[in-house]
């Protein structure tokens, strides 16, 4: 009797996902667990490394954890050899760590800008070496690096993350042409995010006189989990999520010396809250913070759980899907230019708390 055939099973992914303890990294590492990948989770918070290791154990995938911090180049390619020798070379990359100060630039310290180009913007270069250490000489692999609007069009009161993104912009162009010239099948994916609800505005230091809010309209970071797993299937350029993303990014080539008014005028405003900040508040530029702090944050009475333009960038194909992409883009810049005109976002209660 001849044996039943066994179906060809294709071997889980191997995904590699920085800045995974909390927020965007953290909804990655959910999403792909779900998927029963194989995940290596880098980040420098155990206490979120350990939180999310179970959730992804208990949606289906395997994992390793790896405490490290990017900014330190040795540590990255620790964690590298660690992921490698439990599931093997990485599949997906995904460079998503990232710091942040919130502050005018005359009162910044060149510390504080050293520290927020170390990791948002280094950090990305060593994960993006210790990635093509492992795909380059197998000529295939997946590496997204997680963008924000914030790389085309800088805001006030945070100049050292958007000139971080500005040089992971510029950083990707550069390796992309080589691969290119290399004849590679190594893709490199920049995913620029919208404003998103994540703790980060809890944690992050900030010299602001009220606690620090996303820029609305606000997503949720399954959006962004969603945006960047479907970049790393397609292996896209580039991707943009949300339509106040498209309208930062286009209006900036229009009409940049508007922008540069309308954020003069309103933009120190639409980053707060009315709530008082407390100046004595810990902070994780230089360590991070104790606890479990999930991937939302208190912005969940306003954020929103999908995106339409995301949707119709996925599903581009038609004439009339383009034309409906162009709109929803339109409304997207009024959208903006509302936010600009010293129109208030719709704050969430006091009470709300980071998840």
């Amino acid at each position: 009797m001849t044996p039943p055939r066994q179906a060809n099973r294709t071997p889980p992914e191997v995904v590699v996902i920085t800045g995974a303890s909390a927020g965007v990294g953290r909804a990655l590492a959910r999403a792909y667990g779900a998927r029963a990948a194989h995940v290596g989770l880098i980040a420098r918070g155990r206490d979120g490394l350990d939180a999310a290791r179970i959730e992804v154990e208990r949606a289906g995938g395997r994992v390793v954890v790896c405490p490290a911090d990017v900014a330190d180049a040795s540590q990255v390619e620790a964690a590298a050899a660690t992921i490698e020798n439990r599931f093997g070379p990485p599949d997906v990359w995904i460079n998503n760590a990232m710091v942040a100060v919130f502050s005018p630039i005359i009162e910044m310290t060149a510390e504080e800008f050293r520290r927020v180009t170390d990791v948002t913007y280094l950090g990305v270069v060593h994960g993006t070496l210790a990635a093509l250490r492992r795909m380059f000489p197998r000529n295939r692999g997946r590496i997204v690096q997680v963008g924000s609007a914030l790389a085309y069009r800088g805001i006030p009161l945070q100049s050292a993350y958007c000139a971080a993104k500005h040089a992971v912009q510029g950083f990707c162009d550069s390796l992309r042409a080589e691969l290119l010239h290399d004849g590679s099948q190594v893709t490199v994916t920049m995913v620029q995010l919208p404003a998103l609800n994540t703790p980060q505005f809890d944690w992050v230091k900030s010299r602001l006189p009220n606690r620090a809010q996303p820029v609305p309209p606000v997503f949720q970071p399954e959006v962004a989990a969603k945006a960047i797993i479907w970049a790393a299937e397609t292996g896209r350029r580039e991707v943009y999520v949300g339509a106040p993303t498209v309208a930062a990014i286009v209006g900036n080539k229009l009409a940049p010396g508007l922008i540069d008014r309308s954020l003069a005028r309103f933009g120190y405003a639409a980053q707060q809250t009315r709530e008082p900040e407390d100046p004595d508040r810990p902070d994780n530029l230089w360590t991070p913070l104790p606890g479990d702090h999930g991937a939302h944050g208190r912005f969940d009475s306003v954020a929103h759980g999908s995106s339409a333009q995301l949707w119709l960038s996925q599903h581009r194909g038609g004439v009339g899907l383009a034309i409906a992409s162009v709109v929803l883009s339109i409304a997207g810049a009024w959208r903006v230019i509302g936010v600009c005109s010293g129109h208030r976002p719709t704050r969430p209660p006091a009470t709300s708390r980071a998840v």
